[in-house]
C-alpha cells in the first residue's frame, strides 16, 4: 500500500511539475516569443534546460525550506497528506493553463500548504507574512520601473540598440557537411542579432530563477514527508516541466508575448530585465518568487508609462505634435542639437494606451493570477479541515 501511494505521490508532482512548465514558459519566454527573436519550440527546450540547472543547483535548498519553515510541525506532511496538497497545487494550476493564463505557481502552492497549516493549526504567521508582503510589493516595483522606463527613457534605448526584427530568418542552417552549422542570414544585422540574444538569455535567466524557486512548489512536499529522496525527485520534477512547455505552455506564451501587448524586440527585453532582475532578488532573499505577476505587471507599467508620455511645452503650444524639442534639447551645448521626445522618437507615432496592452486580456490575467492560488489554498483547507482520513 505504501509504495502504491509513493508511485501515486511521484505521479501527482509530476502532474504539478507539468503545469508549471505550461505556466512559468509564457513569463519567461512571451517576451522573445512575441518579438519574434526565437520560436515557442526552441522556447520550451530552453525552458526544459535552464529549469532543470536552476532546481538542481539552488532549487533543493529552496526544496527544504518551504517543507520544513512554512509549517510549525512538519509532521502535518505525511503521504497521504502530500499527495493532496500538490493534487490541489496541480488542480488550480491546470485551471489558469485552460484558461491560458500563467497563474503563480508560487502562489498557488504556498496556499496549498497554508491551507494544509491553518486545517492543522500549525501554520507559521510570521514567514506567510513576510511572503505574502513581498508578494504585494515586488509587482508595484515591477509597474513603476517600467513605468517610468516606458515614459521617459524608452525612445533613447531604442535609439541606442534599434532592435527592430528584419524580414528574414536570424540564421540559415549549413546541411552540407555531417553536422549542421547555423550561419548569420544576410539580412539580419549586429543590432538586431545582439539584441536577440540579449532577450533570450534573459529568458534563460528567468528559467533558471524558476527553477531555483518553482521546482519546490512540486516536490517539496513529497520530499518533506521523507518518502522521496532529494535527487530522484528534481529529475522527475524537471522531466515534467519540460514536457509541460512543449504542450500546454503555447497558449501562455501568446498570451505574454502578443495578447497582452504588442512588443518590439526593445520592449521585450525591458521587461524581461525588470522582471528577471526582481525575482532573482527574491530568490536571494529566500522568498518563493511570483514571477509571474511580477512580468505581467512589468509589461503593462510599459506600455502605460509609453503611452501616457508627458506633453513637452512647445507640443503643447503647437497642438499638432510640435516639434521634437524637449527639456534637455533647449539645454543642449551645441546649437540646434536635439534629443528625442520622452518616451517615443517621433510624436506622431505616440501609441494610444489601447495599442500597447489589451485591457480586457490584462484583467482576465489579474483576476485569474487571483482565483487559482484561492482555489488551491480554500480547497486544501477544506479538505484537511473536514475530510475524516486526515485526522485534523
Amino acid at each position: 500500500m505504501s509504495t502504491l501511494l509513493l508511485v501515486a505521490g511521484v505521479l501527482v508532482s509530476m502532474f504539478v511539475a507539468y503545469n508549471i512548465g505550461g505556466s512559468t514558459t509564457g513569463p519567461a519566454f512571451g517576451p522573445a516569443v512575441g518579438a519574434d527573436a526565437i520560436s515557442k519550440p526552441v522556447a520550451a527546450g530552453l525552458m526544459g534546460v535552464f529549469f532543470f540547472i536552476g532546481a538542481w543547483t539552488l532549487g533543493r535548498n529552496v526544496v527544504t525550506k518551504l517543507g520544513t519553515e512554512l509549517v510549525v510541525d512538519t509532521g502535518v506532511f505525511t503521504l497521504e497528506s502530500s499527495i493532496a496538497v500538490l493534487f490541489f497545487i496541480g488542480v488550480a494550476l491546470l485551471v489558469g493553463n485552460v484558461f491560458g493564463v500563467p497563474a503563480s505557481t508560487s502562489m498557488t502552492a504556498v496556499g496549498a500548504i497554508a491551507g494544509l497549516g491553518l486545517a492543522g493549526r500549525v501554520l507559521d504567521l510570521a514567514v506567510m507574512g513576510q511572503i505574502v508582503i513581498w508578494w504585494v510589493v515586488s509587482p508595484i516595483i515591477g509597474f513603476w520601473v517600467s513605468l517610468i522606463i516606458g515614459r521617459y527613457f524608452y525612445a533613447r534605448l531604442n535609439g541606442m540598440v534599434a532592435m527592430e526584427r528584419s524580414t528574414g530568418p536570424l540564421f540559415d542552417i549549413d546541411r552540407s557537411g555531417l553536422v549542421p552549422i547555423p550561419r548569420v542570414h544576410r539580412t539580419t544585422n549586429r543590432r538586431e542579432l545582439g539584441g536577440t540574444f540579449t532577450v533570450v538569455a534573459i529568458g534563460c535567466l528567468m528559467a533558471f530563477s524558476s527553477g531555483t524557486s518553482n521546482i519546490a512548489n512540486a516536490v517539496a512536499p513529497l520530499v518533506g514527508s521523507g518518502e522521496l529522496a532529494m535527487n530522484p525527485a528534481i529529475a522527475f520534477g524537471g522531466l515534467a516541466v519540460t514536457v509541460g512547455a512543449f504542450t500546454i505552455a503555447r497558449r501562455t506564451l501568446e498570451t505574454m508575448g502578443s495578447d497582452i501587448t504588442e512588443l518590439p524586440l526593445t520592449a521585450a527585453i525591458v521587461v524581461a530585465s525588470v522582471s528577471s532582475t526582481l525575482v532573482v532578488f527574491l530568490s536571494a532573499l529566500g522568498i518563493p518568487a511570483s514571477f509571474v505577476i511580477i512580468a505581467t505587471m512589468s509589461i503593462v507599467g510599459l506600455g502605460w508609462g509609453r503611452a501616457t508620455r508627458p506633453m513637452t511645452a512647445p507640443e503643447i503650444v503647437a497642438g499638432d505634435g510640435g516639434a521634437p524639442v524637449t527639456v534637455n534639447a533647449l539645454a543642449a551645448d551645441k546649437e540646434g542639437e536635439t534629443l528625442p521626445p520622452i518616451g517615443e522618437e517621433d510624436i506622431e507615432d505616440i501609441p494610444s494606451p489601447g495599442a500597447l496592452f489589451n485591457p480586457v486580456t490584462t484583467a482576465r490575467v489579474v483576476l485569474m493570477q487571483n482565483v487559482v492560488p484561492a482555489i488551491a489554498t480554500v480547497g486544501s483547507y477544506l479538505t484537511f479541515r473536514y475530510v475524516p482520513i486526515f485526522g485534523f
